[in-house]
């Protein structure tokens, strides 16, 4: 195997729970149960039941995965493809850089059941994921050279899966191997007017990692230079580079780079509400002769530089859209849930504001980031009034983190409309001390829909 691969592997099949300091520790619990609220408010998406209509009746004797929210079991990879579809659909659930890392968790709790982990060994499968994503990202660009974040995922999630089902070395390198040469997922998927499978494309990759974890459980191998060798990652797309060290071998613990999202938005535009509801305090939509939103690359790359997003059509696409969600918040003084239903981001009054919004990258802002967020507004009224607004680091950037009640104020928010109040209540408690459950089994069906069978 080449030097990537063991690398990898070694870090799935080493990392331990009492190698993980506590503070790593309470920012996975966080995102475990942000994802978990997440996948709660997004149960019934479209997506989910698409993929459940598929799954019914195919629980395997083998590997039964778990769908969240429900009693049902059905193959692992449909359980992870289903899970993946509800954490993702609100786009509410955490981020960072170019993906992400929560959608990795659609496997590991489809899998945790059968694979008889305890919340010790969810938690610790969940820090190896998110340690291999993180230091896969910056280095491999897969995004700035146009391809999708489900690759990093995929390999991310094989390496949770290794240390989740206690798999051996070799056995997680071969899985590696295959999900890396037969996932290179492309960017297409985020372009132009969006369809469900924005929100499906990395479960296919989680669901791809998931079967490739258990065939090289079962005996199947893979390439053994699948990023090094001839026609391998490197010399196909990325060229030659290598990751960051990992904590086993002295490098800086990475997890809580993880950014929550406070609105339910593509991550991007986390500072586009907040610059919106500052100038909201200052001027009247209708007194607004333009607004010019400076901003990084990725930001005006992904949801700023196509007609379509001064257009959207879709949910998928409104969600992607800075200019809507601008213009949305300048006007309702919040984005929830709700401003993605189709009567709001078709709403025809809302497209002449939209109108004045340009969106442009501006390089000294691009040369901040990952590190630092920013995004700033000029509007000019139509009294030509310049207006300047500046927002760094919105709530929920590493450094400047959403504290528990605001975590579990977004849980309840999400919850309670399937579970009730009692039962999100309990189901809150239960997954913030998830570490005291030597099986999943109870944690699992308390998040069960009472409307499900």
């Amino acid at each position: 195997m080449d030097a990537l691969t063991r690398q990898l592997a070694d870090h799935a099949v080493s990392l331990t729970y009492d190698r993980i300091p506590a503070a790593i520790l309470v920012r996975a619990r966080q995102s475990l149960i942000d994802s978990i609220g997440c996948a709660l408010g997004g149960r019934d998406c479209e997506a989910a039941r698409i993929a459940g209509n598929l799954a019914t009746g195919s629980a395997p004797l083998h590997y039964a995965g778990r769908i969240l929210g429900s009693t049902a079991r059905a193959t692992a990879g449909d359980a992870a493809f289903i899970n993946t579809t509800m954490i993702r659909y609100l786009d509410f659930n955490d981020a960072w850089h170019a993906g992400h890392p929560s959608d990795m968790l659609g496997g590991l709790l489809a899998l945790a059941e059968a694979a008889d982990a305890g919340g010790k060994r969810l938690l610790t499968a969940l820090v190896v994921a998110y340690e291999t994503v993180f230091r896969l990202i910056p280095p491999t660009q897969m995004r700035e050279k146009g391809w999708d974040q489900g690759f990093n995922i995929g390999i991310g999630t094989v390496c949770g899966l290794g240390n989740l089902l206690g798999l051996d070395r070799d056995t997680v390198a071969h899985a590696i191997a295959i999900t890396a040469v037969a996932n290179v997922p492309l960017r297409a998927t985020r372009a132009g007017e969006l369809s469900l499978w924005k929100g499906a494309a990395t479960a296919f990759s989680v669901r791809n990692a998931v079967y490739a974890t258990l065939l090289a459980a079962g005996g199947m191998t893979g390439p053994d230079k699948p990023f090094e060798g001839r026609h391998g990652l490197m010399e196909q797309i990325t060229g030659r580079f290598e990751i960051a060290p990992l904590p086993a071998d002295g490098g800086d613990w990475m997890l809580p780079l993880t950014r929550l999202k406070y609105w339910p938005v593509e991550y991007n535009a986390q500072a586009g509400v907040w610059a919106a509801l500052r100038l909201r305090d200052q001027v009247q939509a209708a007194d607004i002769a333009s607004i010019d939103i400076a901003t990084y690359w990725s930001a005006w790359h992904e949801i700023g530089s196509e007609p379509a997003k001064w257009n959207p059509r879709t949910r998928e696409t409104a969600d992607h859209s800075l200019p809507y969600i601008f213009a949305r918040a300048l006007v309702d003084g919040a984005i929830t849930v709700g401003s993605f239903e189709p009567d709001a981001y078709l709403d025809p009054a809302l497209r002449s504001l939209m109108a004045r919004i340009a969106v442009r990258e501006d390089p000294a802002i691009s040369a901040l980031f990952p590190s630092r967020i920013l995004m700033r507004v000029e509007a000019v009224t139509t009294e030509g009034q310049r207006i300047r607004i500046e927002i760094t680091d919105p709530r929920g950037d590493s450094t400047n983190p959403m504290d528990d009640a605001e975590i579990a104020a977004k849980f309840r928010a999400l919850a309670e409309p399937c579970l009730g109040a009692g039962r999100a209540e309990a189901v809150l408690a239960a997954w913030g001390s998830i570490e005291v459950h030597d099986t999943m089994s109870g944690a699992m069906d308390l998040l069960a829909d009472l409307r499900a069978g």
